[in-house]
């Protein structure tokens, strides 16, 4: 099986860069979330419940994060190609860090009042 470290290694460098940016948001606003590879693609475990993943594709990044994030937040995420659980992007239009923390934020709240 591919690490994450691996994956990132295998995408061109402007397609790392931006990865690594989420990555870097999530590990920094989730600290105990565990990082891992599921189905293919890096992402996280939050207290033993998918909490988002991240991948390159050819003509765009994708942000998955599991949740009702993507309704919730959808005003705010206009702009990005949406569908029930991904946000698309590109380059040229990523996610802002602060949206980021939003849908991190939601998701967390939707896994800890499910304890």
């Amino acid at each position: 099986m591919v690490s994450v470290d691996e994956y990132l290694a295998g995408t061109s460098a402007p397609n790392r860069e931006a990865l690594e940016r989420i990555r870097r948001v999530i590990k920094q606003s989730l600290p105990d979330a565990i990082e891992q590879m599921s189905y293919g693609i890096p992402g996280f475990k939050y207290q033993g419940k998918y909490l988002c993943g991240y991948a390159a594709f050819k003509n765009h990044l994708s942000f998955f994060p599991a949740s009702n994030a993507i309704a919730e937040l959808h005003d705010e995420l206009a702009g990005y190609k949406l569908s029930k659980g991904t946000i698309q992007f590109t380059l040229d239009n990523q996610i802002p860090e602060p949206l980021l923390v939003k849908l991190l934020a939601v998701r967390r709240s939707e896994i800890e009042s499910k304890k």
